[in-house]
């Protein structure tokens, strides 16, 4: 068990500063589109490329995030069913959403990686001639930091599924209350 906790804190740092550093990419963003929008308003003169730009610098903001909104556990979750069940039954479901997550998550890396290292790789963006290939390796990049959160979670929930250790059935916890 000591073990899993180094890793879990591990991958929850790099996930957490690579998160980080994706969210600065939001300060250039936001100025480019400001400055698009008053020369596009004012002057009659667009940046040009700046869809393009605005377009790629959001594709690596949202890849970055996925993990990190997983760490902390910000996708949305129905448990208006699932809270009502025991709580060894609730560890269950949610060992088995995990692994189909992995499951998911990992043809998402697969299919990411060859798409962008196919016969597609020299493809350049119109305007700028920006090559795609950098992110379209973001794809897999960010799908693997997602994989390695949604493992750990899987990790957490086996090990407390069975783990030899008195429950309190009894209690009304959830499987979101024990995070």
């Amino acid at each position: 068990m000591k073990f899993l906790s180094k890793t879990e804190k591990v991958i929850r740092r790099l996930t957490f500063y690579v998160c980080t550093g994706s969210m600065f990419i939001l300060i250039p963003m936001m100025f480019l589109t400001t400055t698009d929008v008053i020369g596009r308003a004012f002057f009659a003169r667009p940046v040009p490329g700046a869809v393009e730009l605005s377009e790629y610098l959001l594709v690596v903001v949202i890849l970055f995030g996925l993990a990190y909104t997983q760490q902390v556990k910000g996708h949305p979750r129905i448990t208006l069913v699932v809270s009502r069940l025991p709580f060894r039954l609730q560890l269950f479901l949610e060992m088995l959403v995990n692994l189909l997550g992995l499951f998911i998550v990992f043809i998402v890396i697969w299919q990411g990686w060859i798409l962008a290292t196919g016969r597609m790789s020299t493809i350049v963006s119109d305007v700028l001639r920006i090559p795609q290939l950098p992110f379209r390796l973001l794809v897999s990049g960010g799908a693997f930091l997602l994989f390695l959160e949604i493992l750990m979670d899987f990790l957490i929930v086996a090990a407390k599924l069975f783990s030899r250790a008195p429950d309190d059935e009894g209690a009304k916890k959830t499987v979101t209350q024990i995070r």
